[in-house]
């Protein structure tokens, strides 16, 4: 592993790619999720979006087995695997009857497709480290956030010339692509002597060193915190531009200014993160991510919703700032615990959406005539996250690095 290695650009389109599955899937069906509703007897939007939380539970739950399992068999194995649970999922998904078999579905594909999600970041972490790591993930989540551009408006149009069956179709055809890319472009990057027993106590020896870290705990907080409330965004965008709004065609390139605000300044993040350190863009991410929604509730307490321009500046602000806050956020859990990659991304990871889905799943039930809870919600976590940042007092850190 090198500091400096030169950059791939391959290596960062490959690795974009097994993480650009994941937002395929849970993005492409947004405009459909209505549709969906109707084939499989539920009117309820609240229910609806479970379609989109439940496959989150999938991430994370996948990640506990096929972390540890790449430890010791290998990142690509485990890579194969993952697709494979993901073919069976989406088939699930296509003949489910009721919701209770789309929701299982959904979970199912969360588990398969936290495979190569969760591989690819240890397989970044097996190549680079430190600020450059950074870099790369930033790179990477800047080509990883073309998918929420195109996905709903991708998705929109696979509704209008089929049904919405063939959006589960356009994504297994996707991962069959990404997985044979996989499988003849990438080598093998965790070496023999790194591979450990896949036990049942490798659970207990992971957690046991992940404890000892407390910077790679701290940040798994945040990362759950901000992710829970930006899933609250995912799961009921369509309810709030569909139907507050009354925008059903408009949505989906609404989505995609929205995701492209995010996918700028990650790559910009990826510029300044070797000048500023990661360190100090995103705790100054933080702040005005939590200033944007508060200042939202100042304005819009006890009110309808404001006209349209009014909120997607409020939104297009939100949003460029987790361009500086995932990758970074991501990059300082993992980077003490390199020579437990695979796990040490499993466990985290895990525990990041065990805090972010009941997060998503509580905040989304009250987004109902208002996209105030929304905005609740980012200033609630924004301030608790920035509250764990100062106490583990890593700002100090910041006049170091710097």
């Amino acid at each position: 592993m090198q500091k400096n290695k030169p950059l791939n650009l391959e290596f960062v389109g490959l690795m974009a790619a097994l993480m650009s599955i994941v937002a395929l899937t849970i993005d492409a069906i947004l405009p459909a999720i209505s549709k969906i509703g109707i084939a499989i007897n539920t009117y309820d939007s609240a229910s609806h979006q479970l379609l989109i939380t439940m496959i989150f539970l999938g991430l994370g739950v996948g990640q506990l087995v096929f972390g540890p399992f790449s430890d010791s068999f290998g990142r690509k194995p485990t890579v194969y695997i993952g697709f494979s649970v993901f073919v069976v999922a989406s088939i699930i998904c296509v003949l489910s009857p009721s919701l209770e078999w789309m929701v299982f579905g959904r979970i199912l594909q969360g588990i398969g497709l936290s495979a190569p999600r969760t591989i690819s970041i240890s397989i970044i972490r097996d190549t680079y480290k430190g600020d450059y790591m950074a870099k790369i993930m930033s790179f990477v989540t800047s080509v990883f956030i073309l998918v929420p551009v195109i996905a709903p408006a991708l998705g929109k149009f696979v509704l209008d010339h089929y049904n919405w069956k063939g959006i589960f179709y356009v994504q297994l055809v996707m991962a069959i692509i990404v997985c044979i890319w996989f499988w003849r472009r990438q080598p093998e990057t965790l070496k023999p002597e790194f591979k450990t027993k896949f036990t049942r106590r490798v659970f207990g020896s992971g957690l046991k060193e992940l404890l000892k870290h407390k910077e790679t705990m701290g940040f798994t907080l945040i990362s759950g915190f901000i992710t829970g409330a930006f899933m609250v965004y995912l799961s009921a965008s369509q309810h709030i531009f569909e139907n507050q709004y009354g925008l059903v065609e408009e949505f989906p390139f609404i989505f995609a200014g929205l995701a492209t605000g995010i996918g700028v300044s990650t790559l910009l993040n990826g510029t300044l993160v070797m000048r500023l350190g990661m360190r100090r863009l995103s705790f100054l991410a933080l702040i005005v991510f939590t200033l944007n929604a508060f200042v939202y509730i100042l304005l819009f307490w006890s009110t309808a919703n404001p006209s349209l321009p009014i909120l997607l500046l409020f939104m297009g602000i939100q949003f460029s700032t987790i361009g500086f806050i995932f990758g970074n956020i991501r990059a300082i859990a993992m980077e003490p615990i390199g020579h437990i990659a695979g796990i040490g991304a499993a466990i985290t990871g895990f525990a990041a959406t065990l805090l972010a889905v009941p997060i998503a799943t509580v905040i989304g039930y009250y987004v109902n005539s208002t996209a105030l809870p929304l905005f609740v919600g980012f200033t609630i976590f924004g301030v608790l996250s920035l509250s764990v940042f100062i106490k583990m007092k890593s700002f100090k850190k910041i006049a170091i690095t710097s």
